[in-house]
């Protein structure tokens, strides 16, 4: 017989077995401390586990955050709808300004008529009523000068005073007048129209916005005068000269002629020379007022 030569091969299987050996010893040791875990916890009683929850609890204090959180959030006051329906609470507001839907047309009159049907209605309730509204100069052919309110707002007044049932309804019944601007509060049986006050920040930037308005209708008017007086050739002659011989005497009639009360007529109350500030007498909605405003912004009127 012929001598067979056998080739011994390594077997393969045995390079795949050691990362599988690794692998497996790599897996048993968080077995191990797991169950050597348990098994401390499974040594404490009931009362000892029971201790070290409070300890925890006590360590991070949750009880004094609780209470903090609920002392910074606010509590909101529940309303019933009866209350909010109830017009008589606006008068713990006190004093504040509120919006009066008008015709967009005569809102500028219906505003007089407003302040002085309240002054006679209700003396001892003090009020204001403010219609911001610029008042446009115009030139006409004979000369003369017409003034025209133009509403910054059309079909809304502001109205301040301390508010309540009885006012709100004849404010709302008055003739010219659509309500007061604010919500439908109520439930489904019964809502009606709650007026909302205006904050005094944006009562503020409404003043603003019409002095600011106006002096920008003053300037473009004097600039429109000076073209026109220039395009005809006759020269230049200042509003100031013309009134350079009239002086302004206390108890006067004066025209303001600029600023926020331009084109009012008043009484001359005091002047101070060294200020120059003059207080004048006016007569506005009905209600006399007194205000300070510059002595550049007066002028005598001349008959």
């Amino acid at each position: 017989m012929r001598g067979v030569l056998l080739v011994w091969n390594q077997p393969r299987f045995h390079t795949l077995s050691l990362p599988s050996l690794s692998l497996s010893l790599h897996r048993t040791t968080p077995f191990t401390l797991s169950v050597s875990a348990s098994a401390d916890t499974q040594q404490l009683s009931a009362r000892e586990r029971r201790k070290q929850r409070s300890e925890r609890r006590e360590s991070t204090n949750w009880r004094e955050q609780v209470e903090e959180r609920l002392i910074k959030k606010p509590k909101k006051e529940k309303v019933s709808w009866m209350d909010e329906l109830n017009l008589d609470n606006l008068a713990k507001l006190g004093p504040q300004w509120w919006v009066v839907r008008v015709s967009r047309a005569n809102g500028h009159d219906t505003a007089q008529l407003l302040a002085r049907s309240l002054a006679n209605h209700y003396p001892d309730i003090e009020f204001k009523v403010f219609a911001p509204a610029v008042n446009v100069k115009r030139k006409l052919k004979d000369g003369s000068h017409s003034i025209k309110p133009k509403p910054l707002f059309p079909g809304c007044i502001f109205l301040r005073c301390v508010l309540n049932k009885e006012l709100h309804d004849f404010i709302r019944e008055y003739d010219g007048v659509g309500g007061f601007l604010g919500s439908k509060v109520g439930n489904t049986k019964r809502q009606i129209n709650k007026p909302r006050p205006v904050s005094d920040e944006d009562m503020e930037a409404i003043f603003r916005q019409a002095k600011e308005e106006q002096e920008k209708t003053d300037q473009a008017f004097e600039e429109e005068e000076k073209n026109a007086v220039l395009n005809s050739g006759i020269p230049i002659t200042d509003a100031s000269s013309t009134r350079k011989n009239y002086k302004l005497v206390q108890g006067s009639t004066v025209q303001v002629v600029s600023g926020t009360f331009s084109g009012f007529t008043g009484t001359l109350k005091k002047l101070n020379r060294k200020t120059k500030m003059a207080t004048v007498h006016f007569t506005l909605f009905g209600k006399e007022n007194i205000v300070d405003i510059d002595a550049s912004e007066i002028a005598p009127e001349i008959n």
